[in-house]
């Protein structure tokens, strides 16, 4: 889930889940204020709503003080019969007050003492207007009836306010906790979790970036949600992985540096040396005869060539190595390019003593995309290396071109020497000989099958070899088929 997404789900549920907590929290409140109002109003029927019972028996007692002033009136000016009205009002917390004239006759126990209870409505008040609180008193109900005297006379019912408010007031103040502590533990939670699952990939973050400040580039991110920090985490675990890597072959081309200065050293010193020391032996006059001194000579040439040679390969690997040499491709032929190749190198590869086999061509063209000087030149380096390490009598080249998987493979299997299994994983280093002695005479500059290598590679295609000790050697190329334009 995104991050907005995330967002915008926790603004919703600040939102409703507040509300949704604040009316159950409301219901249980009124849960238990209806139950208090049971015990307040004496109210027993738990089926049935308190307020319904309470007024059903105020309107009970009110129809009874009606019929009672019907018919009866001076009875209601008894104290026992009002004590009795009183008793039942007390059960729902009311309480009655009984005037005659402006005479008080009965003010219920219940009542304070101390109010003034003359500012009562008058005789036929309103119970509209007049039924008011006066200093906490609530008037229910104000029934108005002469006496046989013709005297006025009023029952009041009344209730008294400060008890009923005084619950209101309580449960009130706990709503409005109830609410603040939903607002405050609703809200701390959603951003704890969100923020959570923000803040902690971010940290995750700052102790990879703290670890590669430091050097260590082992130290591996790992995504903890699909959100954008974990988009971001997987783009800074990839550069932590290329950045390792590109360190690692910053390191390797170091290694390589100093052993590629090691080995030209090594193989310009040893002509160099030899060259010196028979001019050396010239000047002394040691070479005192004339063939010997065009033998002195002719080494002092051959070893110049060898030189030369290696010079050239140094620096055309070198360009390849750095992309600066430019490749001419275009839509070869295969088959045909190395039926070409065998019948202009046949002769020479036979002046040697080694006979090139080319196989069935094809039966259809197979094109790739090629340049045909530098291609030649992979084929002419791998066929110098089979003539060298020839030890038959009866030297033999096969060359094989086919079509395997969309792939032209061209395969280029020697009779010779062969080579070891610890030597042919390095056969295509830059001056691997598997001769630890490093002479040239047999072993070459060790660049020309690097050459080949780098050569293939920048056709986008592969270059690897198979031999077994005294079975010869099997050089395969892999190019992609150029597909019909």
């Amino acid at each position: 889930m995104s991050i907005r997404m995330r967002l915008v789900l926790s603004y919703i549920a600040m939102l409703i889940v507040p509300i949704v907590l604040s009316i159950v929290a409301a219901a249980l409140i009124m849960i238990f204020f209806i139950g208090d109002l049971r015990t307040l109003y004496q109210v027993t029927d738990n089926h049935r709503n308190p307020f319904t019972d309470i007024m059903e028996q105020e309107a009970a007692i009110t129809a009874d003080i009606k019929l009672m002033s019907a018919r009866e009136p001076e009875m209601l000016m008894e104290d026992a019969v009002a004590e009795e009205l009183d008793s039942r009002l007390h059960k729902i917390n009311m309480n009655l007050i009984v005037r005659k004239n402006d005479e008080l006759l009965y003010i219920s126990p219940n009542l304070s003492k101390t109010r003034d209870y003359n500012r009562l409505p008058a005789y036929g008040g309103s119970s509209i207007k007049e039924n008011d609180i006066r200093e906490r008193l609530i008037i229910t109900r104000q029934v108005d009836f002469l006496l046989s005297g013709q005297e006025r006379a009023s029952v009041f019912i009344v209730t008294d306010a400060n008890t009923f408010q005084k619950y209101v007031h309580q449960y009130a103040k706990w709503l409005f906790i109830a609410l603040l502590l939903i607002l405050i533990l609703t809200n701390g939670a959603l951003t704890y979790f969100v923020s959570r699952s923000i803040i902690r990939p971010l940290k995750a973050l700052k102790q990879a970036a703290e670890e590669i400040k430091e050097g260590n580039l082992d130290f591996e991110v790992k995504p903890q949600s699909k959100d954008e920090i974990g988009e971001l985490s997987t783009a800074f675990e990839e550069m932590r992985s290329k950045l390792k890597h590109s360190i690692g072959l910053q390191l390797q081309y170091d290694e390589n540096r100093k052993e590629l200065i090691s080995n030209i050293s090594h193989d310009l010193k040893t002509p160099v040396t030899a060259i010196k020391g028979y001019v050396e032996g010239i000047m002394d006059g040691v070479a005192d005869s004339p063939d010997k001194l065009e033998r002195y000579v002719k080494t002092i040439y051959n070893k110049a060539n060898d030189m030369d040679r290696l010079i050239d390969e140094l620096f055309l690997f070198s360009k390849l190595d750095l992309g600066k040499i430019p490749f001419h491709f275009e839509r070869v032929d295969l088959g045909q390019y190395l039926e070409d190749c065998v019948q202009e190198l046949y002769f020479d590869m036979e002046k040697k003593g080694v006979k090139l086999e080319p196989e069935n061509a094809p039966s259809a063209p197979l094109y790739v995309k090629a340049d045909r000087e530098k291609l030649k030149r992979v084929l002419l380096n791998i066929f110098e290396n089979a003539v060298k390490y020839m030890d038959k009598d009866e030297g033999n080249i096969r060359l094989k071109v086919q079509e395997i998987e969309g792939n032209a493979i061209v395969s280029i299997e020697d009779n010779g020497q062969g080579i070891s299994a610890e030597a042919l994983p390095h056969i295509f280093d830059r001056f691997y000989r598997a001769d630890p002695s490093r002479n040239t005479a047999t072993g070459g500059s060790g660049l020309g099958l690097a050459i080949a290598k780098q050569i293939v590679e920048e056709h986008g295609g592969m270059i690897w070899a198979a031999s077994e000790i005294e079975q010869g050697t099997k050089i395969f190329i892999m190019l992609p088929i150029w597909s019909k334009p």
